[in-house]
């Protein structure tokens, strides 16, 4: 099969888009799901609070504001169609270049340090960017841009749990790790689980598990058991939105499974604020 070519310009420029887009408007299933949420809050300040949510993200998306001051890290999701060839330019600088331009054009806040651990200069454009990469067959481009606050991304953990902890080890982990977080992380929250794999896979597991549509369970009926229970166990912590108190914790709970060594088991859990920021285009 002859390749495909896309010009790194296009990259640079859908990037740029996605940049912005993500940043003003809350995606339709966050939406929902929060409209859902209040109807069945039993706290009047926990409605309230999920109220001025959804008008926060009326306001953004009509005067073409960011959802939130922090318009985060931008983690970009590649899946690269093994018939493509990206001509005029290397797929990462066009990525990064992208970010550039959304981000100043944009008006978005810029949170990118260099030397985390002294100086921390702000790179001022946020770059460079979080690119992940998988080689998929055919001959499109996928890119999906997810601006992950830090307040959120700082309560992420790894743990190396014991073969013999099993499934309630899994639950009991990622319960206290949303427990621990209380109200940092801006809730009502979504949790990103990731299962297996070595440590670094499962966090980026974890990581993808955010992007699926909220409410639509994994397909295997022994993983969407688990995200049921470990949501039910969530909500049931009182902590509530932004904190205050009430049944509405977590909009949803996604699980994603890889398998592992005979030794391990890695779970990892990414936790994102209400404000579940992603855009995505194929080229």
């Amino acid at each position: 099969m002859p390749q495909r070519e896309i010009d790194a310009s296009s990259i640079a420029e859908t990037v740029a888009s996605l940049c912005r887009e993500a940043n003003y408007f809350l995606p339709g299933d966050v939406t929902r799901a929060l409209g859902e949420s209040m109807e069945r809050e039993e706290s009047p300040l926990g409605r309230e609070i999920l109220k001025q949510i959804l008008e926060n993200a009326e306001i953004a998306a009509r005067e073409r504001v960011p959802l939130c001051q922090d318009c985060g890290s931008s983690v970009v999701l590649l899946e690269v169609g093994q018939d493509v060839h990206v001509k005029g330019g290397g797929v990462y600088a066009a990525v990064e270049e992208g970010v550039r331009r959304g981000y100043t054009e944009g008006y978005l806040r810029k949170s990118m340090v260099r030397h985390p651990f002294s100086t921390r200069t702000n790179t001022k454009d946020n770059c460079p960017p979080i690119i992940h990469t998988k080689i998929v067959p055919g001959d499109r481009l996928k890119i999906v841009l997810m601006p992950k606050g830090g307040g959120s991304e700082n309560m992420s953990r790894l743990i190396m749990l014991l073969p013999a902890q099993g499934r309630q080890g899994i639950v009991d982990t990622v319960v206290k790790a949303v427990e621990e977080a209380g109200s940092n992380p801006c809730p009502p929250v979504v949790v990103g689980v990731g299962i297996g794999g070595t440590a670094d896979k499962a966090v980026l597991l974890a990581k993808e598990a955010l992007l699926r549509s909220l409410g639509e369970p994994n397909p295997d009926s022994e993983v969407a058991d688990l995200e049921q229970e470990l949501l039910q166990r969530i909500n049931a912590t009182g902590i509530g939105p932004q904190g205050f108190g009430g049944r509405t914790t977590a909009l949803a709970v996604h699980v994603e499974v890889f398998p592992c060594h005979i030794a391990s088991l890695p779970v990892s859990v990414s936790i994102q604020c209400h404000s579940a920021r992603h855009k995505e285009a194929l080229l």
